[in-house]
């Protein structure tokens, strides 16, 4: 009420009451104050920790960026970008969880990297001018049964006049082995590149005696229409041959119409293209012949110059492309002469060969050849023959042959492939003398199919039919179980 007096009983009482508020009021305040202080201190500590984290984590995603090419779609600097902090946490083993999480992937990369930097180590070459090779081939196993017809041989490639016992059993002697080298760069934008294979199939063939043989190598300068190649290989003129992995150490339809015989030789290739789907490929060269001889008495083989020059040329006209509907004709001939007894006897071979693919699935291919004395390119070896008339006049005659090879090829599935083949030689019997080869027939089928992408199994049957002059026809079957590693 105004005016009223508060009595002195009343103040001291209300004094007393404000003074025990307010010592109740201050006793808490100082361990409330000291607490919030820890807090804000803790806070600081995770802050800077944080940072500390982010800074760790920008310099290991620099370092991958710097390892690694950044996607197509994301540049660099953005890999490096900071994050949002995440929110504060306890600090009792942040810092190594964080570092383990970001290590990690860094750690993955090193791995992988030793890893390839391992394998590249297994796999290198080297050589001494530091070219990039290429290890290539074919480990292949036969398994084979072949008649008594065959003359005690495992793999021949004519009937003997003689049977023997019948041969079977297990080999890897057709095993392949390859080295491929790119070499440098040349003038006018030319490229070295060459090849050498070798096999087991050298030796009698006994189990300690299969000796490693050169089979074919070449080098190549190569330019965008024409290559020039140094080679040991199969004549210009026939380049083509059946699909077979039971005759591998020997062509396919050896001395049965495929004229197969690796020599040395240097040839030029030059390519013409008419559009986009034909063209012409001209090749001509020089090619040095393994004279045959005649197989009788050694004053004649003695006389026998064994290698001669030989010149070759092969025109092979395409149209079409590699995977569907594609034709390739090729005319070719030879032309050498062989020395024997002081005398001059002419090589000469006129040549065809052809691919014709009507579609994917369907390949018809072979040879044809007609000429004389084609033992020089791996014919029957009877290319000459020495006759002796009344007076004792020698005349040493080249003997003519016919021959060739012509296969079906069917692409059943895509892993499956069936090949029909056969293939002769017919040699002029008015050329020859009593015992010698007037025909030599192969006729031959085989399945193949691709376990994998370099794993190849095939079974093949094929039977040779050899007819000696007077003396009848001599008939071996062959069957073989093939398994081929490429690689």
């Amino acid at each position: 009420m105004p005016g009223r007096l508060i009595p002195t009983k009343s103040l001291a009482l209300v004094s007393a009451l404000l003074a025990v508020s307010l010592a109740d009021a201050q006793t808490p305040t100082e361990p409330q104050s000291s607490e919030m202080q820890q807090v804000l201190q803790r806070l600081d500590r995770l802050e800077e920790q944080n940072r500390e984290l982010m800074e760790e984590l920008r310099a290991l995603r620099q370092q991958l960026a710097g390892n690694q090419p950044a996607p197509a779609n994301q540049p660099v600097q953005a890999a490096a970008a900071p994050t949002a902090p995440a929110a504060p946490q306890p600090a009792t083993g942040t810092a190594s969880q964080a570092e383990a999480q970001n290590q990690a992937p860094l750690q993955d990369q090193m791995e992988v990297q030793e890893q390839r930097t391992a394998q590249l180590d297994q796999e290198k070459i080297s050589t001494d001018h530091k070219l990039p090779l290429t290890l290539t081939g074919m480990l292949l196993e036969n398994s084979f049964w072949t008649g008594k017809g065959a003359g005690g041989q495992a793999n021949p490639t004519i009937a003997p006049e003689q049977a023997g016992p019948v041969n079977a059993g297990a080999t890897f002697r057709q095993t392949v082995l390859g080295v491929k080298f790119d070499g440098p760069d040349i003038f006018d934008g030319g490229k070295i590149t060459g090849s050498v294979y070798a096999d087991f199939f050298g030796g009698p063939g006994t189990l300690l005696s299969q000796y490693v043989r050169l089979r074919v190598a070449s080098v190549n300068a190569a330019w965008t229409n024409t290559t020039v190649t140094i080679a040991l290989d199969k004549p210009i003129i026939a380049p083509r041959e059946p699909d077979s992995l039971a005759q591998v150490g020997f062509s396919p339809l050896t001395s049965a119409g495929n004229l197969w015989l690796w020599q040395p030789q240097i040839r030029v290739e030059r390519r013409f293209n008419f559009g986009a789907n034909a063209g012409l490929r001209a090749q001509a060269g020089v090619y040095q012949t393994a004279e045959s001889g005649t197989g009788e008495s050694a004053e004649y083989e003695n006389s026998l110059a064994r290698a001669r020059p030989g010149y070759e040329g092969r025109f092979e006209f395409w149209a079409g492309n590699e995977s569907n509907r594609r034709i390739e004709i090729a005319p070719g001939f030879h032309e050498s002469v062989s020395h024997l007894l002081g005398q001059s006897a002419a090589a000469q071979v006129f040549s065809l060969d052809w691919l014709i693919r009507p579609f994917s699935r369907l390949d018809f291919t072979g040879a044809f050849f007609y000429g004389e004395n084609v033992g020089v390119l791996g014919g029957l070896q009877q290319g000459l023959t020495v006759l002796t008339d009344y007076y004792g006049t020698v005349e040493v005659r080249p003997v003519g042959a016919t021959g060739g090879w012509a296969q079906v090829k069917v692409r059943l599935t895509p892993r499956l492939t069936m090949n029909l083949y056969g293939g002769q030689e017919d040699d002029r019997a008015s050329d020859l003398l009593f015992g010698e080869i007037g025909k030599n027939q192969t006729y031959a089928g085989n399945i193949m199919y691709r376990f994998g992408s370099n794993i190849l199994g095939a079974f093949e049957t094929s039977q040779t039919r050899t007819t000696y002059l007077f003396s009848g026809t001599r008939i071996f079957p062959h069957y073989d179980l093939a398994l081929a590693y490429l690689f």
